[in-house]
């Protein structure tokens, strides 16, 4: 018989799990599971190329005053974009007219400089972003919550939280939009690194329940809720072989204890399958709280500090190919939650998602018409209209100057030839 201890973790989360020295009999067994390519995951990732940059770039130019800015206002938010090093900003929105239309300004020594707004159709869009954000703001504020209840203080930092935004759905403001209006759940801490993070103030213990543990009674056997022994969902690419050996470990490997990701694992020997399966359901439940239930490999490398996790933690992504599956498309490694899809299908959609998607398809269809010419300069005659009744007729300052804007007649997008030097 195993013996069974009651732990409780600081802020009053009770989780049962086996005695220290069952856990610690179960030393890392040694097995490497092939990586095999997923077609459908990867038409996932390949179908969102450009999104991330898309959004960011309609967050930024919608929060300018006059709707409206300049090329040399939006360089400074490039590295935030990821694009290539070799792609200039210009280029890159010139590719979707649909949603980027392009006119100039003026400096004071008559240069032209191309200034970006967004196209009617991609400013409805973003304002229907922006309520359906505000209408789940509630499930936001959860996500969040449990995040920083995953990591050892409650607290990360801000740069980490910046890294991952994209994937919980945060908007791009969400510190002076989200957070400052939470004073009761939120506040700004000086880290050791001198860094700046954000701390949960209060633990909830009803926050503290892993997906995985929330869908037991449907995925799990009775006696493996009893025994605390859950096991994850587990699939395999099409045509992927399991060594005989493999499918053992992974079978053994799934009846060893749960540990919740939200308990305390600090006596956990790290190079135990125990332990090993711990990481493994924390990743899970960080995935889980993420909108389209992926994340580049990256992100999950930095919140190696603030999740308490040993050295070499990802290489768990490699030895569970059926939980994981690590896509290399779009020049980055991205892991990607397999139980929630179906094919290229998300099973269970949040409300942003459909947003993203159909600007994903304004894109595509924008990069189509360009492709075959339907985007073309019309005319280079500089129109002089009057302020009152022009949009664009207004004054930017920046460090000390002033541009005075006037209009140029082209259709939306095709302006490679004349900014080629920017």
């Amino acid at each position: 018989m195993f013996q069974w201890l009651l732990v409780s973790r600081a802020g009053g989360l009770f989780v049962f799990r086996r005695a220290f020295n069952y856990q610690q009999k179960f030393s890392l067994v040694n097995v490497k599971l092939k990586w095999v390519k997923d077609g459908p995951l990867d038409a996932v990732m390949a179908r969102e190329m450009d999104l991330k940059a898309t959004c960011i770039l309609v967050s930024l130019i919608s929060s300018s005053q006059g709707g409206c800015l300049p090329l040399y206002r939006l360089f400074p938010h490039r590295g935030q974009l990821g694009l290539p090093h070799d792609l200039k900003l210009s280029t890159f929105i010139r590719r979707y007219p649909t949603i980027f239309h392009e006119s100039y300004v003026f400096d004071t020594g008559g240069t032209r400089v191309p200034c970006f707004q967004l196209t009617p159709e991609a400013s409805r869009l973003h304002e229907e972003e922006l309520n359906v954000a505000k209408a789940n703001q509630r499930d936001l504020i959860s996500r969040f919550c449990k995040l920083l209840m995953l990591t050892r203080d409650r607290t990360l930092p801000l740069q980490t939280i910046d890294q991952l935004k994209w994937d919980l759905g945060l908007p791009y403001d969400y510190y002076d939009s989200l957070i400052t209006c939470h004073p009761d759940l939120f506040s700004s801490v000086s880290l050791p690194d001198d860094r700046i993070g954000l701390k949960l103030r209060l633990w909830n213990d009803q926050l503290a329940v892993s997906q995985l543990q929330m869908n037991a009674a449907v995925q799990q056997k009775e006696e493996d809720i009893k025994n605390g022994c859950l096991a994850f969902p587990v699939k395999f690419t099409r045509g992927f072989g399991l060594k005989r050996k493999c499918m053992l470990w992974l079978e053994e490997w799934q009846r060893l204890p749960y540990t919740s990701p939200y308990s305390d694992a600090s006596h956990l020997d790290s190079r135990t399958d125990v332990s090993e399966k711990r990481i493994v359901g924390v990743f899970h439940e960080l995935l889980c709280l993420t909108i389209q239930k992926k994340t580049e490999r990256k992100n999950m490398s930095n919140l190696r500090g603030p999740l308490s996790l040993p050295q070499k933690f990802t290489k768990v992504f490699e030895r569970h190919p059926g939980i994981f599956y690590i896509s290399k498309k779009c020049d980055t490694q991205t892991i990607v939650l397999r139980e929630a899809y179906n094919h290229q299908e998300l099973l269970q959609k949040h409300p942003l998602v459909d947003i993203r998607e159909r600007f994903a398809s304004m894109m595509r269809r924008g990069f189509l018409d360009r492709s075959r010419g339907l985007y073309k300069k019309i005319t280079d005659t500089v129109v002089e209209e009057d302020p009152s009744k022009n949009d664009y007729n207004y004054e930017l300052s920046d460090n000390g100057q002033e541009y005075s804007v006037r209009t140029l007649l082209f259709k939306p997008g095709e302006m490679d030839q004349e900014s080629q030097q920017i």
